[in-house]
């Protein structure tokens, strides 16, 4: 039985997905306007618990260029629509090799593609990735606990509460999902009509 790469060892030829609705390729310069735009934005990030950033856009430059090649133990993918367009950002980090976990975070900037199915696919994307060719058998999120709308999302890709956290002036609920077994057919895809539907992720 052949046993799956470390995590590790997979982040250092970050891949690009591609599901049914979007491309994950891993983040690049070209994607620091809308980081700025995005991290300006107050809705944005109210549901993301996140500062709204301060500093000028030549300050977020100078950080952005020397986050995007310091050495990271996480995945950072840019979330792509259909005609190329940047749309969002997912993430896996925190990563934990000797728990076989990591942490996930994903955000849709773009409000034109928000509640038209392109989160739940890059989740979707991604985890079938990440369960089918990496050693981690678990990841975790936390969500405001007040954000009925993305907990929706994550349940539907299979995530299930597991906790409560509070940090600042936050409530989070924590949510989990655990790689799925693999099936007679030899696939350990995740069902997009989690949990009994029969379609699953491309793995294109």
């Amino acid at each position: 039985m052949l046993r799956r790469p470390s995590i590790l060892t997979t982040l250092t030829n970050p891949p690009v997905l591609i599901g049914e609705k979007v491309k994950l390729r891993p983040k690049c310069l070209q994607d620091a306007a809308n980081d700025y735009t995005w991290r300006q934005d107050a809705e944005l990030c109210r549901l993301d618990a996140a500062p709204h950033i301060l500093c000028s856009s030549e300050e977020f430059f100078k950080n952005y260029v020397e986050e995007l090649y310091r050495p990271s133990r996480s995945y950072r993918f840019a979330i792509e629509a259909a005609d190329g367009s940047h749309i969002g950002n997912c993430s896996y980090f925190n990563i934990d090799e000797t728990k076989k976990e990591a942490e996930m975070g994903i955000m849709i900037g773009d409000r034109a593609y928000w509640n038209r199915g392109y989160g739940a696919d890059t989740i979707f994307t991604s985890l079938n990735y990440i369960f089918s060719k990496t050693n981690l058998k678990r990841i975790h999120l936390k969500t405001l606990n007040w954000n009925i709308r993305a907990q929706k999302c994550f349940q539907k890709c299979g995530f299930i509460p597991c906790g409560q956290m509070t940090h600042g002036d936050y409530t989070f609920m924590l949510m989990e999902i655990h790689c799925p077994a693999k099936r007679k057919n030899g696939t350990e895809n995740l069902s997009r009509h989690h949990p009994n539907g029969q379609k699953q992720v491309s793995g294109r």
